[in-house]
Parts: C-alpha cells; sequence; structure tokens
C-alpha cells in the first residue's frame, strides 16, 4: 500500500496463517450468527494482507470458533462452527490452490482422537504439518485444541511442544480454548507470570471488544 497498491489488490496472494493469528479481536467482537455479516467483518480484516480464499477461510475458521466460545458454546460447537466458517470463507478473496482449510479441521480433530498424547503429537508434526501455511497450522491448531479438551494452558503446552510455527498454533488454539473454557480455567500462577512478564494491560481491550459485541446483537 505504500507504493500505491490498492487495499483490495495488496493481499491478493497472502496464503499463511498470519490473518487467522491476528482474528481473535473479530471473534471477540462480533457474533458468528447470521454469518455472512460476521464472514463480511472477517474478510475486512483480511484484506490487506490475506485477501484470499485459504486466508480468510482459515480466519473465519478462528473468529467463528471463538466467537461461539464467547457465547457460551462448548468445544464441540466451536469446532462444528469453524469448520462452516471456514467452508463459507472459502468463497471470499483472490482463489489461491490449496488444500480445503474445512475438510482439513474436520480430518485433524478426528485424526488424533483417542490417541495417547505423544502419539497425537507425533501425528500433528508428521501428517496435519506445522508450518506457516494455513492448511497446516491452522487444522494443527483444531488438532491440539481437541487434544486438551478445550483447556486453555494445556492447549498452549501442547502446542509449544510441537516445534514449526508453534507460537501461531499456540495463539490459535489457546485462544478458542480460552473462549469456550474461561479465563478461570487458565492457572493463578501462569496468568501472574504473564501479566509481569509482558507489561500487557488486556482486561480494558477485551471489555471494549466485549462492549462492542453488546452493540452489534442489540
Amino acid at each position: 500500500m505504500s507504493r500505491g497498491v490498492p487495499p483490495e489488490e495488496a493481499g491478493k496472494s497472502g496464503a499463511t496463517n498470519g490473518a487467522a493469528m491476528r482474528i481473535t479481536p473479530v471473534g471477540v467482537a462480533f457474533p458468528d450468527t447470521p454469518l455472512e455479516p460476521f464472514l463480511d467483518r472477517v474478510a475486512e480484516a483480511c484484506q490487506v494482507t490475506h485477501d484470499t480464499s485459504i486466508g480468510i477461510a482459515s480466519a473465519s475458521a478462528v473468529a467463528a470458533a471463538v466467537s461461539r466460545g464467547i457465547d457460551g458454546g462448548d468445544l464441540e460447537d466451536a469446532v462444528g462452527a469453524a469448520i462452516t466458517a471456514a467452508e463459507a470463507g472459502a468463497e471470499r478473496g483472490h482463489w489461491v490452490a490449496g488444500a480445503d482449510i474445512a475438510a482439513r479441521i474436520g480430518w485433524a480433530v478426528d485424526l488424533v482422537r483417542g490417541l495417547p498424547e505423544r502419539q497425537a503429537l507425533d501425528r500433528v508434526c508428521d501428517l496435519v504439518g506445522t508450518s506457516v501455511a494455513s492448511q497446516e497450522s491452522v487444522p494443527a491448531a483444531f488438532a491440539v485444541l481437541a487434544l486438551a479438551e478445550g483447556e486453555p494452558w494445556r492447549a498452549c503446552l501442547l502446542a509449544a511442544n510441537l516445534g514449526g510455527d508453534c507460537d501461531t498454533i499456540g495463539a490459535i488454539a489457546g485462544a478458542i480454548a480460552g473462549a469456550v473454557s474461561g479465563a478461570s480455567a487458565l492457572p493463578d500462577d501462569a496468568l501472574a507470570t504473564l501479566r509481569s512478564v509482558n507489561d500487557l494491560d488486556l482486561e480494558p481491550l477485551a471489555k471494549a471488544l466485549l462492549a462492542l459485541r453488546a452493540d452489534t446483537a442489540a
């Protein structure tokens, strides 16, 4: 854009996981139903960097899962909302070649179901993939989320042990698990460490996003 490229053209090749990684505030601020207006918000947030079918599908999945959790949905509800949103989100933006995000989320979740933790993580690394490609790291985050059974701290720890783009996978899985389980599910000592080390005051921002959500729903 600094070179004069219009916003609708700037992100026409972005298919990595950056939009999915940063989309959580949209999921907090807006309800995922009705779906099309919600996807308008997601696509708007993706436009400058990830205005592609894969970029928007990935971000739609994460935002919808977070939003469903904010509304009181459980883990199954959140994953279902993610798949539905990814299917619809893939119809937006510039088409780029790549595996179907919605299908890969469902496949990745099924892939780790009922497995011991170490075997499940090996499957995520070896079969799902943990690179910056959306079609790897976003389904991987949902697999981790399922393996952690929606527990946010466990989801973050499992993601951290994957390797690859583990910070993004942890950010996505942790955000969805946090939305589903609530802040009370996080260990007090971990929260205290995060606050002291990062010097971030996120509570006012979270309250502002929730206020925006309330205004939208009114």
